[in-house]
């Protein structure tokens, strides 16, 4: 089952059809058991078209949050392991980024406010004094009140390599920015945990020509979906839940750097496709 939060209301869509959901976005979610919750709410009105449905959601969608805070781990990949040592070579960092990846804590970050995410085909913001900057594509895990992982989305963590790897310990100006973050294009509930042989790929064009494209499962991830969720919850409250980005595994080599006007579109088995264009605040 997908949620879309619209404009217009919040669109369930099920095998069943296509129905309205009444209740806050906060309230929907924070549901014990999201999954039965949402099969029971299917049953109560089936009337919307799937010709509604699709003027809707490319018209007039929201992100998929409602006053949840967006967190984020990082280098659970060893691609991403690699490419922060590399780019922080020079300032003398690299050791940092070896030591977290074979870690037992995971590195585990703020990235956004609720009111700074973008929507499946919005804009996201490159970093004025940054020159080198990627789109990080992520699995996103939502987490309700209780810690329980409840659904799935498509997160873009967009980042400025040129100032994190400049020092480690500016990460937060590296990740944390108007339009840095976004999240689409639906909230992706299943019935059971997303499984390891999810595929998630990126691809990144400019003027209409492909510069970037990749693909790698989640079975790549070193860490555990449970295992970031609990760290996270370990001595903080979110009491209407919150979003976890759980990493890339595909990151640009050094030689590319995002441009405005490029085109960012991140795909993920089962959720959909979150697109992006690339511009400066």
């Amino acid at each position: 089952m997908k949620l879309y939060k619209t404009t217009t209301g919040i669109l369930l869509q099920t095998e069943k059809g296509i129905c309205i959901l009444q209740e806050r976005w906060d309230e929907v979610v924070n549901q014990p058991n999201l999954y039965a919750y949402l099969q029971q709410q299917s049953t109560r009105n089936a009337g919307i078209t799937q010709e509604v449905f699709d003027d809707w959601v490319a018209n007039y969608s929201l992100p998929p949050i409602g006053s949840q805070e967006v967190w984020a781990a990082g280098v659970t990949y060893l691609r991403s392991r690699d490419a922060r040592m590399e780019e922080s070579k020079a300032s003398g960092g690299a050791d940092f980024y070896d030591k977290v990846y074979a870690a037992e804590r995971p590195e585990l970050f703020f990235k956004s406010q609720p009111q700074r995410v973008v929507a499946d085909k919005g804009i996201v913001y490159i970093r004025k004094d940054s020159a080198w900057n990627v789109p990080e594509p992520e699995l996103t895990l939502f987490i309700n009140a209780q810690g329980s992982i409840q659904g799935y989305t498509i997160g873009n963590d967009m980042s400025s390599r040129s100032i994190e790897g400049e020092n480690p310990l500016y990460l937060p100006q590296a990740k944390v920015y108007d339009k840095s973050a976004s999240l689409g294009p639906c909230l992706y509930v299943p019935e059971q945990p997303i499984s390891k042989q999810t595929t998630i790929s990126i691809t990144i064009q400019r003027d209409g020509t492909e510069l970037f494209n990749d693909t790698i499962q989640l079975n790549r991830m070193k860490r555990e979906l449970p295992e970031l969720a609990e760290y996270l919850f370990r001595e903080m409250d979110f009491t209407v839940g919150c979003y976890l980005m759980t990493g890339t595994g595909m990151v640009p080599g050094h030689e590319f750097t995002l441009h405005v006007g490029d085109v960012v579109r991140i795909t993920i088995e089962g959720i959909g496709t979150l697109t992006n264009t690339v511009a400066v605040k």
